[in-house]
């Protein structure tokens, strides 16, 4: 998650948001949350578990196309 917030700050076209699923529960229901951290990228391509930021940028990569 820190990945994503970095890449957010650095770049004013990615959002990053943190959410508490025990605050949100249908946000688990949603994206099929089995485990933290989920990060979805573009409503649709879900990275599981703790990656770098290079397997991030890797991920953001593949979810818009390229």
């Amino acid at each position: 998650m820190s990945a994503a917030h970095r890449f957010a700050m650095a770049n004013d076209f990615i959002v990053s948001d943190m959410v508490e699923l025990a605050e949100f529960p249908h946000f688990a229901v949603k994206y099929n949350v089995q485990g933290v951290p989920k990060i979805i990228i573009n409503e649709k391509h879900p990275v599981e578990g703790s990656v770098d930021e290079r397997e991030f940028a890797r991920e953001i990569l593949k979810a818009i196309g390229k």
